[in-house]
């Protein structure tokens, strides 16, 4: 008994089969996250390095050359590029195709460990990264308020920091811009030579006077203690009142007398400026396998929740880009055409078939096709991005092609006199090679592009995929659905001007045979005059 005689015969098992393929669909529709484009990682490594100080052929002798002689020796490198510049060292690891990133980063940071006592003192910690797309910000805003400047940076980095970093989903929340507060000790050089001092001297009494630790623990019959040494600075008062050493008198010199202390503002590295304000900056990155959409909306309400908290010190987010919108509105207008391609479909099945009840069963095969494929693009943790959007726009017109053909010769057999449920049988299995050619055709196209490595192979393969999957379906309908939907509701439908759809049909019939005519004489004309045909064909291109 082959699969369609199994529908017509046995209908029940094959509504419960797409009933339950329309079900999980559904679930891993809504279980599906939005983004902008398929996850892909270039095939390049950087490796930053602070030296702060450093000149640039300090940089590049020090650090730069260490670390490039270390990596030399990766596998699977195409090209290492580096750039020393002022306190700064960049080292940029290009990588072959078929090289996997990750694998490499490991790689890498094991090579630059091995080498990380060679680097100068000053040198700071390598930081070794990889270009993810979904690393990128999915907000930027900034902060305004009527508090100081001083006083909003640091209320800030202590109350909004923490709050939007618990947020289910942020992976990073980044400040930038903001006026600092920093204590600066401007020493007078005199007065430290007239007290017999050093800056030396000066710097470990700060140091020695800004300590908090433990020493260890104190037990008795009450219990046990811990001690702890708790010599923190608390005001700017007691910096300048800190004693650095002992004059000559015997007097205790303190840092005012040698310095003048500052509660001033850091020295500006970056500033950042929105709607003609300066502000503080917010940028948000999500976790890699959280919903960008879902993240910027826990966020746009902790936000609203924060002004509203702070509604008395004027607190004020503006949003300077968002990337979920631009998710969101690409992801729109993707769906839109999905439903004019549809709706175009519809209106093209209604012109050639004459019948809103054939028209019907043959636009079936979209839903049940498309709804089925959302349970692959769950099960091979896809997104609904560019690309696989995309994929389910272009599929539409493949979707029918094989219900087209089967119902076509399901249609034949009916206006030949035979009872439905035969002709559906016969229909399909006449044509069933045919459909299966159609399918193959376009399977063989697609499927390979799925198997493209790189940058291309990663945007490419869930478009692939996609069509690959969601064709097949089509060819399931189409053997299934296709002829139980015939072998139940097929009709022939007699043509008259009585009814509007008639006439239409009519018209279009009349309208088609013209045309058809005329292409026919066109055709015969062509054969008679082929060379004026070759000319005109070399002409055009």
């Amino acid at each position: 008994m082959t699969i369609t005689e199994l529908s017509i015969k046995r209908p029940s098992l094959i509504i419960v089969v797409f009933a339950a393929l329309i079900a999980v669909g559904l679930f891993s529709y809504s279980k599906l996250k939005y983004e902008l484009l398929p996850k892909f990682s270039a095939p390049i490594i950087t490796i930053t390095t602070l030296y702060p100080g450093a000149s640039p052929s300090e940089v590049e002798t020090g650090i730069t050359k260490v670390i490039e002689d270390a990596v030399a020796g990766m596998d699977k490198v195409s090209e290492v590029r580096s750039s020393s510049l002022e306190g700064v060292s960049f080292v940029i690891i290009e990588l072959l195709q078929s090289a996997k990133t990750d694998i490499s980063l490991q790689d890498a940071q094991r090579k630059v460990n091995e080498v990380q006592n060679q680097l100068p003192g000053g040198a700071k910690q390598p930081v070794i990264s990889k270009f993810a797309l979904d690393e990128l910000p999915i907000l930027r805003m900034g902060v305004t308020s009527e508090m100081d400047s001083r006083q909003l940076n640091q209320f800030v980095k202590d109350k909004i920091q923490p709050l939007l970093s618990r947020i289910p989903g942020v992976g990073q929340v980044v400040l930038i811009g903001g006026d600092q507060r920093e204590i600066k000790v401007n020493l007078d050089l005199q007065k430290i030579r007239a007290y017999n001092l050093s800056i030396m001297q000066i710097t470990q009494a700060i140091k020695t006077a800004n300590l908090d630790f433990p020493t260890g623990k104190v037990k008795d019959q009450d219990g046990q203690f811990i001690v702890r040494v708790s010599g923190k600075l608390s005001s700017v008062e007691d910096l300048r009142n800190l004693p650095i050493g002992i004059s000559r008198q015997g007097g205790i010199i303190k840092l005012s007398d040698v310095a003048e202390v500052e509660d001033g503002i850091k020295e500006y590295n970056n500033v950042l400026r929105l709607n003609f304000k300066n502000t503080v900056g917010i940028v948000v990155q999500k976790q890699a396998d959280a919903n960008a959409v879902e993240v910027a909306d826990l966020i746009k309400k902790e936000l609203k929740n924060i002004e509203e908290q702070y509604a008395a010190d004027k607190l004020k987010f503006e949003i300077a880009s968002d990337a979920s919108l631009f998710t969101i509105d690409a992801a729109n207008a993707v769906k839109e055409d999905l439903a004019i391609a549809v709706f175009l479909v519809a209106i093209v099945m209604l012109m050639f078939l004459h019948s809103i009840r054939n028209s019907v069963i043959v636009l079936i095969a979209i839903p049940s096709s498309l709804i089925s494929t959302f349970i692959a693009i769950y099960a091979f943790d896809f997104s609904l991005n560019l690309m696989t959007l995309l994929a389910l726009s272009l599929v539409v017109g493949i979707l029918v092609d094989d219900s087209i053909v089967v119902l076509e010769n399901i249609y034949h057999h009916l206006e030949s006199g035979e009872e439905r449920r035969i002709a559906a049988l016969k229909g399909r299995n006449e044509i069933g090679f045919d459909a299966l050619a159609i399918t193959f055709v376009d399977v063989s196209v697609f499927l390979p592009l799925a198997l493209v490595g790189g940058i291309v192979g990663n945007i490419l393969r869930q478009f692939s995929i996609v069509i690959v999957v969601s064709t097949l379906m089509s060819l399931f309908v189409s053997f299934t659905l296709t002829p139980l939907l015939a072998s139940r509701f097929g009709k022939v439908e007699r043509l008259t001007k009585s009814t509007l759809l008639g006439r239409f049909a009519l018209w279009f019939e009349k309208f088609f045979h013209d045309f058809t005519d005329k292409y026919i004489e066109l055709l015969k004309w062509s054969f008679k005059n082929r060379g004026k045909v070759w000319i005109a064909t070399i002409a055009l291109f």
